[in-house]
């Protein structure tokens, strides 16, 4: 497997790697990421009693819609036709909300930065709606779990 940066040419200078050569496959990329709160913060997000209404389902259209516009965020990414988008929330005993973000497309390249990006948007969105019980929240481990497709082949993250 190379590991070369394939978004600088000979010259060193940033461009879009070109796909056009490559195969259309199923690709799938899951990331996740967590947010930590002040136990009143987290007793309202499990109790659905933030002000600004439903933060899980306001932060799971907003992570959707993140996906959606990757490629206006991340200057090198290609835009691409996404197939399937899920998003899953967990909660965890230390005032910790997980959230959980899976892509799908049939390409040319892979969905990982848009499970990333829907991670990064949703994370934001609950921080938005709970910062006026707790501006210290912490958006911590937005990772990519999983890749599925293309020529690198299969991705699973280990433990560390």
């Amino acid at each position: 497997m190379s590991h070369e940066l394939t978004h600088f040419n000979q010259a060193g200078e940033a461009h879009m790697v070109n796909v056009a050569d490559k195969s259309d496959t199923k690709r799938i990329a899951v990331a996740h990421g967590f947010i930590t709160m002040n136990p009143i913060a987290f007793d309202a997000l499990q109790k659905g009693e933030s002000k600004k209404g439903d933060v899980l389902g306001i932060a799971r259209i907003a992570a959707i819609q993140a996906t959606k516009q990757t490629s206006l965020l991340i200057p090198l990414c290609h835009p691409l036709p996404l197939t399937h988008v899920s998003v899953d929330f967990e909660y965890h005993k230390d005032h910790t909300l997980e959230i959980i973000v899976q892509t799908e497309t049939v390409g040319k390249t892979g969905v990982e930065m848009e499970a990333i990006t829907g991670v990064s948007v949703g994370l934001m969105t609950v921080y938005d709606m709970l910062k006026a019980v707790d501006k210290s929240m912490v958006i911590s481990n937005i990772e990519l779990l999983e890749k599925i497709g293309g020529k690198s082949g299969h991705y699973k993250r280990t433990e560390k």
